[in-house]
């Protein structure tokens, strides 16, 4: 009689085998499925412990822009919770692709309402991502960094708008006044004081572009009063009119430059 050998039971894992562990769509199906409070709870730890190093890498793109490194973390794996919470099996697309976008989503509003330590217009906080969208879609196109202007083409501003949303981004984290210099002492040192050269430089900008205002007529009556410090008579002689016509013409000009200068003094 032939020798019965015994059949191995197929439903049984056989010495070595690796035991079938569920994906993370098996996962969510099955926390669809699941009534037992206890049991999602358990289902929901398995899920976000399998992918928290999605979150986790979305966080390390956005470091070393002003927020601390563990606040970015902390945010995405919140945000990491909130998407398998609400996540769908039934709708038809797979888990990561529903969280990537909100994860990166809960970054950005980070970003937007507790990164800046001077808030800029809301805008110009727009404007900023568009325009480092921008950027780098056209470093990639073009294998250089782009020019300004290159970017407001893209973006549909002025060159000028796309240098003041380059500009906001030091909002983020200004820099101390209390930093050092090279040369000694610190930033707050080299700020102009009151009453130093720096002011009087503004003011004769100021007086000079109201100057050029002037008709070349009125710029030579001013030119002969204060600089050859002539007469109101001898003036008269030199553009045609009486004395009485110089004082009242005087009286406008410096009236006008005043209001230029200080519109507040203005009538």
């Amino acid at each position: 009689m032939p020798p019965v050998h015994a059949v191995a039971d197929s439903t049984q894992p056989t010495l070595g085998s690796t035991p079938t562990v569920p994906s993370v769509e098996d996962l969510l199906t099955a926390l669809g499925d699941a009534t037992c409070p206890t049991e999602q709870a358990r289902i929901v730890d398995e899920v976000v412990h399998a992918t928290l190093p999605l979150a986790d890498s979305l966080a390390a793109r956005y470091a070393g822009r002003g927020i601390d490194s563990e606040d970015l973390t902390q945010v995405a794996r919140t945000a990491l919770v909130a998407a398998v919470h609400r996540y769908r099996p039934d709708a038809g697309r797979p888990f990561t692709a529903f969280a990537v976008p909100t994860i990166r989503g809960e970054l950005k509003r980070h970003f937007r309402d507790a990164g800046w330590m001077v808030r800029p217009p809301r805008g110009m906080q727009e404007l900023r991502a568009e325009v480092v969208r921008a950027e780098e879609d056209l470093r990639h196109h073009l294998g250089r960094n782009p020019e300004p202007a290159e970017v407001a083409e893209v973006v549909g501003r002025s060159t000028a708008e796309v240098y003041d949303a380059r500009g906001c981004a030091s909002a983020f984290s200004p820099g101390s006044l209390d930093a050092p210099t090279p040369m000694g002492g610190t930033v707050g040192d080299l700020l102009a004081a009151p009453g130093d050269a720096a002011s009087d430089i503004e003011l004769r900008a100021a007086v000079r572009a109201e100057l050029a205002r002037l008709s070349p007529r009125e710029r030579l009556i001013v030119c002969l009063r204060f600089e050859d410090e002539r007469t109101q008579s001898e003036i008269g002689k030199v553009v045609g009119v009486s004395q009485m016509q110089v004082s009242r013409l005087l009286a406008s000009i410096l009236r006008r430059l005043r209001d230029g200068l200080d519109p507040a003094t203005a009538a």
